[in-house]
């Protein structure tokens, strides 16, 4: 049986664990060529191998999104080995907590250069070739926290509201070349950017207790999944979402 997304290739930024392994896994079900492109791009082979291994199409190329040469020399690569870039999902991101006036210029910067910036300067290098082409799909991942604000998360909240203010404006000046710009707002996903040992958001949330007081407040009662997002993401790349455009929709569960 052809897949949703037979023959279409599909990049994925930030996409070697998390939420971008499970948006790859969904596309890779249907068919798409994943393109995992992350930061580690050993784990983005690594990925992409297993991936093969199990019959479907992917490449891991190392990417950072916060570089327009590295960007650039990805896409080159991408475009001359398997062809242009069909789809394209900006997940990149980071998170931290802090108290507001605790949020240096580090911080901030850190924040606003890899979850705004980043789908800047990879939406402008992908951009060109889906107008020569006249079609197109973008999806950029925002938050929940890109629609409410969130104590102790101002810096991020920052860069995920820019998100969705980026989105909503780049639907309305390409539509006219078929191509659609949508967001995905997800909710409270368990990935490394919580659990990291070093840097995960629960090392200031108290643990447990925090994942725990995030959950208890989702109407639905329970957290949301990578291959949650994948499926909200494969909805809008897919022909079923063909006349939405400029949307940020929600995957959280009610919250």
């Amino acid at each position: 049986m052809v897949g949703k997304l037979n023959g279409k290739i599909a990049m994925i930024t930030g996409a070697a664990s998390g939420i971008g392994a499970g948006i790859a896994g969904v596309f890779a079900r249907e068919d798409a060529h994943v393109v995992i492109a992350d930061l580690d791009g050993v784990a983005a082979e690594s990925l992409a191998s297993s991936m093969r291994e199990s019959g479907r199409d992917a490449t891991g190329i190392r990417l950072d999104v916060t570089a327009r040469a590295s960007i650039d020399a990805a896409v080159k690569e991408i475009e001359s080995s398997v062809g242009g870039v069909d789809i394209l999902v900006n997940n990149a991101g980071v998170s931290t907590v802090r108290d507001f006036l605790d949020i240096d210029d580090d911080a901030w910067d850190t924040m606003l250069d890899v979850n705004l910036k980043g789908v800047l300067l990879t939406t402008q290098r992908v951009l060109p070739g889906m107008m020569v082409r006249k079609s197109g799909r973008i999806v950029n991942i925002s938050s929940f926290a890109g629609k409410t604000g969130l104590p102790r998360l101002a810096h991020y909240c920052a860069s995920k509201f820019g998100v969705i203010g980026m989105t909503q404006a780049l639907a309305l000046e390409v539509a006219p070349f078929n191509i659609t710009v949508n967001a995905v707002c997800p909710g409270v996903v368990r990935t490394p950017l919580w659990d990291d040992p070093g840097k995960g958001i629960l090392n200031d949330l108290e643990g447990e207790k925090g994942w725990n007081s995030f959950v208890g407040a989702i109407p639905l009662g329970r957290p949301q999944s990578a291959e949650d997002m994948g499926l909200a993401c494969l909805f809008l790349v897919s022909d079923a979402g063909s006349n939405i455009t400029g949307e940020a929709i929600s995957v959280s569960g009610g919250q």
